[in-house]
């Protein structure tokens, strides 16, 4: 090889490697955050694109579609996840040109769409009428996507949909569902799409205030809890939800489909009867679940993979109803301030993981999210994003193990590995 083309090769192989090394810095397109309009008080889309672009945030969740901001995020490299919402899905699933129609008029042409969510925990929404129309509105909306389309076409799940989570790797779907859901699934298998779903640790701990709870949903040093039939340890009650999911999925055949999770969050303030909404709760959660997701670790079950995840939310929605804790999830004040640092904005160094002292129950469980067991799973839709926001019918069993010695799977290695064969690229370049 002469000279020249070993200098040709070397810089190449060492632009490749400068710009694995600024994307890994800057930008983390695994995570993301949902953007909820039920708010008098929200900035203009050119104020919240420019502060989406100061963050290493690389997706967003739309709702419903808001061409305004679309267009402001134009040239951004920030992907949509794009709603329907549930009130939509009739007409949808009732024709195909209707199908055609929304996509000609909602899917923009200048910012890459990765999915589009037919409906959120329409499954569990309370509405028995929506759930056959489901999967032929997910059909005819495919059928309607622009030729060599990328986007996927999906819906997003409550945590209701499973019956078992106790273990996470008995985790399974719940029977009721099956005529609705098992035709939704097979649909992903066919056409590359991700399953999606909405897990909230901060419920989980709302049933069993317990500190050493609160610990395991705060991504915060604790005992750990054994898997008893896989022998699995978990430190942490998101992994413990995720692989409940991802068992469930297996146990259907579904090894193949990918999750991601649409919504994930902890309150900064609620009412007096709400445990554990406080801002350094909230900041606990949200800085050590994006710290989670930067590391790729992934899970017990799968480990090395981090899950596409969005945060819920971008900012307070101040018009919502119910109790204080569902208008105080934003990230960011309407202001465009923070409420507190996750470690997301590109121009600071990733945020510590957050190990603060447990905070006390402030109370009983607030009563309109239900009553749930300790564990992994919420049996009720009265989440933040639900639609409906209706107490389920449906109980799910929940994981309760008893304390054991943490174990976690050092499973980043492919970074590093990959650095190394680009510097041995370099070094043969060279040579």
């Amino acid at each position: 090889m002469g000279i020249g083309r070993q200098h040709g090769a070397a810089t190449i192989v060492l632009g490749i490697l400068e710009l694995f090394l600024f994307r890994l810095a800057t930008s983390q397109l695994f995570i993301g955050v949902n953007y909820g309009t039920i708010a008098d008080n929200l900035p203009p889309p050119a104020s919240t694109a420019s502060l989406l672009m100061s963050t290493s945030i690389g997706k967003l969740r739309l709702y419903e579609p808001q061409p305004d901001l679309v267009a402001a995020l134009a040239g951004s490299n920030i992907s949509i996840l794009l709603g329907i919402p549930n009130g939509a899905v009739p007409n949808l699933a009732s024709s195909p040109a209707a199908a055609a129609s929304w996509a000609a008029t909602n899917i923009p042409t200048t910012v890459p769409v990765s999915a589009i969510s037919v409906g959120n925990e329409l499954l569990n929404s309370g509405d028995p009428t929506l759930a056959p129309q489901l999967l032929p509105a997910m059909q005819n909306l495919l059928a309607a996507l622009p030729a060599g389309s990328t986007t996927k076409i999906s819906t997003v799940h409550s945590m209701a949909v499973l019956s078992a989570s106790d273990p996470p790797s008995s985790g399974a779907f719940h029977p009721d569902l099956a005529g609705s859901l098992d035709p939704v699934l097979d649909f992903l298998h066919q056409n590359g799409a991700p399953f999606m779903i909405n897990p909230y640790p901060y419920f989980a701990y709302a049933s069993d205030t317990r500190p050493e709870t609160l610990a395991f949903c705060l991504f915060q040093p604790n005992a750990g809890r054994v898997d008893a039939e896989s022998g699995l340890t978990y430190t942490n009650m998101f992994d413990a939800q995720l692989d409940a999911i991802r068992a469930a999925l297996d146990a259907k055949g579904y090894s193949d489909v990918d999750i991601v999770i649409a919504e994930t969050g902890w309150p900064y303030k609620g009412d007096a009867d709400e445990a554990g909404a406080t801002v350094d709760n909230a900041k606990a959660y949200n800085t050590n679940l994006v710290a989670h997701l930067k590391s790729q670790v992934g899970t017990p079950r799968t480990p090395g993979k981090s899950v596409d995840t969005y945060i819920f939310a971008l900012y307070d929605e101040d018009l919502k109803g119910g109790p204080e804790s569902e208008r105080s999830f934003g990230l960011y004040k309407t202001d465009l301030t923070a409420n507190y640092d996750v470690g997301l904005a590109k121009s600071s160094s990733t945020a510590a993981p957050t190990s603060l002292t447990p905070v006390p129950a402030q109370g009983t469980p607030q009563p309109s999210k239900g009553t749930m067991p300790t564990g992994f799973c919420e049996t009720t839709a009265a989440v933040p994003g639900s639609t409906q926001g209706q107490q389920l019918p449906q109980s799910s069993s929940c994981y309760i193990p008893g304390g054991a010695v943490s174990r976690r799977t050092d499973a980043g290695t492919w970074r590093l590995v990959l650095f190394g064969v680009l510097l041995c690229l370099v070094k043969v370049a060279g040579n």
